[in-house]
């Protein structure tokens, strides 16, 4: 096991001195531009060393600190628990501009009732981004109401077990990349945005954001687009012109969100200012833009591609972790990487008795023991399948501690991926539950 994202699942301890604050997972994304007096910034958007504020945590108690804010920072965390009293109207001003980075929503529903459903509706929207793109390809545009009613069906029904789509993003085709990418980073947003808390209408925004961040490629010759190798340096200025060409696109289609064609613009800026088109560096990426990297960077990473095989969740995680601070935002980041989990559903495990399981549904309190479905014995050979929930079954059928050993490759083992993910073996290991 990796130490580095392990620290990230333990659970904390709360000390006397931490309970007087407030943890990291309740500050709240602010622009500059909605500051006021009184409140507490509690992180900004660059490292503190390279701000002129010697404390690093601080009231605004002036005018002046107010607009140095505003000149060297895009957006900051506030620590509400810390700020001083505000006017009504400052506290009305930070209620309708701030993104709280809180904690997860209840599952409304549970992967073994929403799965059916949830494999419709990604089957679905699937179709609708491919009937997207095959229009904008002929010269048409977007239909916004239809890719918004669409996103709304996807918060909904990730809202009730967004470990069904988690689950249902590992089955992927790489001739079908690029809209099953757009579905992928659109799911990933949404359940990034469920995990800290945000309301509905904002997650339908992050989604949507999401499915059409890369409209812009269908815009791009299909001999780059599709080409079977890694791009050459003057291809790969023309692929990146997919950011321009797809805001301008989004502009033409009628009642879009504005926030969607932002970040079909920047979704490769990067907070340093390496990324493109505008070298745009930390203070201004929007929210969404840095939301949408992190989910695109993710989905490719772990994506085969004909030229090159995708890497494991647990690699891919470290590139972002390692990145966090310099090319992506690091508080989202982490709970980018909270959200999957160490063991996110769809990945196939190998547990301490040494038989093959696969990973249906993260328990939310235990995330190191996920409920997964186990599918070979000790020996390697296939059994029955049977649903076992770790949370619950501590040991196995020698006494022994029972947990997961790790991530193992499916080709390893000759195990046939699309076979376990057919709706009739999952209810077969329902049906076979064991839970204690």
């Amino acid at each position: 096991m990796i130490d580095w994202v392990l620290k990230l699942f333990r659970k904390k301890v709360p000390t006397p001195q931490a309970t007087k604050g407030i943890l990291e997972s309740e500050l709240t994304y602010v622009r500059t531009d909605n500051l006021a007096m009184g409140m507490y910034v509690a992180q900004l958007d660059r490292p503190w060393i390279e701000s002129p504020f010697k404390l690093q945590g601080f009231n605004i108690k002036t005018e002046r600190e107010l607009n140095v804010l505003k000149n060297i920072c895009y957006y900051v965390y506030v620590d509400q628990a810390r700020e001083s009293k505000l006017s009504l109207s400052a506290k009305s001003r930070l209620a309708n501009n701030q993104i709280l980075l809180g904690k997860p929503s209840k599952k409304r529903g549970s992967f073994e009732k929403e799965i059916r459903s949830a494999t419709r509706h990604y089957q679905a929207t699937h179709r609708l981004i491919t009937d997207f793109m095959t229009k904008v390809r002929n010269g048409g545009g977007i239909d916004a109401k239809l890719a918004k009613e669409s996103v709304a069906s996807s918060v909904n029904s990730i809202l009730k077990s967004p470990d069904a789509h988690l689950w249902l993003m590992q089955l992927k085709n790489k001739d079908e990349y690029t809209a099953q990418h757009s579905l992928n980073v659109s799911m990933l947003s949404i359940v990034l945005g469920r995990h800290i808390g945000l309301p509905e209408q904002e997650l339908r925004n992050l989604g949507l954001c999401g499915m059409m961040h890369d409209m812009g490629k269908m815009l791009i010759p299909v001999s780059i687009l599709n080409k079977p190798a890694e791009l050459d340096p003057d291809e790969l200025e023309i692929m990146k012109t997919h950011t321009t060409l797809g805001a301008e696109l989004l502009k033409s289609s009628d009642n879009m969100f504005y926030g969607a064609i932002e970040t079909a613009l920047t979704h490769h800026e990067r907070i340093k200012g390496q990324g493109y088109p505008q070298g745009l560096k930390d203070s201004g990426v929007s929210f969404y833009s840095n939301v949408v990297a992190i989910a695109d960077t993710y989905d490719a990473l772990t994506s085969d591609k004909v030229y090159k095989k995708g890497m494991t969740h647990l690699e891919a995680t470290k590139i972002l972790y390692q990145q966090a601070g310099q090319q992506f935002d690091r508080p989202l980041v982490s709970k980018f990487i909270e959200s999957l989990g160490v063991f996110p559903p769809g990945c196939y495990v190998q547990l301490s008795d040494n038989r093959i399981a696969l990973v249906l549904e993260v328990n939310e309190e235990s995330k190191l023991r996920p409920r997964v479905m186990t599918i070979m014995d000790r020996y390697m050979n296939p059994v029955k399948e049977m649903v076992v929930n770790l949370d619950k079954v501590l040991t196995d059928s020698k006494g022994k501690p029972l947990r997961i050993q790790g991530i193992i490759a499916p080709e390893a083992f000759n195990i046939n991926r699309k076979k376990h993910f057919q709706e009739g073996v999952i209810r077969k290991g329902f049906a076979t539950t064991n839970l204690n």
